[in-house]
């Protein structure tokens, strides 16, 4: 089933999924952070499959983006976010139901696959003339990599500040920085496109990940249930997210 491009959101407490099957199409509407983008489509697949004439619609972006354009009144029946944080200026109006984490996610290093800097950890991130690339600080992988920055006590050069964690790791990917930090999910969603360098588990970051409906519609509750599913949360972990 065609699947088009606007924004994923999603909402917590399991209600029966309701069966389907309308005389005419339904389309919903998820607004979800940048890092969801593979295995939410992978998501709205089954959902789909199971809902005869339903598609779902995406929107990915920052966090930060998708709150700000649901604030100014963009149609959308599910967020999802990349970080609590990202959640609070959401205001109660367009909060049909109360947030529920449904994964978290840790920060890794990418360097393009031949490595050419040599980058071996992040004791190499303030090494001069070292092509880092981050997240832009107000969206949750900036402020996760500024707290993992704050945790080694370092102020590395930084060569560009990135609209979100994809934009990141593309940059790597097309070799335009040395090394970039990401998700450890977006690392694997790439594949042998890049290579992903481990930070120790005692200084990394880790983000949770709320879901929430923002419209009354029956459907929106089912996309959210799809996700907490059995087989949603096995999505989520084959693609290198921790379930709660």
């Amino acid at each position: 089933m065609r699947r088009r491009a606007l924004t994923l959101l999603a909402l917590p407490l399991l209600l029966p999924l309701s069966a389907c099957g309308g005389a005419s199409d339904q389309t919903i509407t998820v607004l979800a952070a940048a890092s969801l983008t593979d295995v939410f489509k992978d998501i709205a697949t089954d959902f789909e499959d199971d809902h005869d004439g339903v598609e779902v619609e995406f929107s990915f972006a920052a966090s930060s983006t998708i709150v700000q354009q649901v604030n100014e009144g963009a149609p959308a029946d599910v967020v999802a976010l990349a970080g609590i944080s990202a959640l609070e200026p959401l205001t109660a109006e367009h909060r049909t139901t109360e947030p529920v984490v449904f994964a978290t996610n840790s920060l890794m290093l990418a360097v393009p696959t031949d490595n050419p800097a040599d980058v071996d950890g992040v004791d190499d991130l303030t090494r001069d003339g070292l092509r880092l690339v981050v997240c832009a600080g107000q969206v949750p992988c900036g402020g996760a990599t500024d707290a993992l920055f704050d945790t080694l006590g370092i102020s590395p050069q930084v060569a560009s500040y990135e609209q979100d964690v994809r934009a990141t790791l593309t940059k790597v990917e097309l070799g335009e920085a040395d090394v970039g930090i990401v998700y450890r999910t977006d690392v694997a969603a790439a594949g042998d496109r890049v290579t992903g360098i481990e930070i120790p588990h005692d200084v990394n970051v880790v983000n949770t990940y709320p879901i929430l409906t923002v419209s009354e519609r029956q459907l929106a509750q089912d996309f959210v249930n799809e996700v907490f599913s059995e087989r949603g949360r096995q999505h989520l972990i084959d693609a290198g997210f921790v379930v709660p």
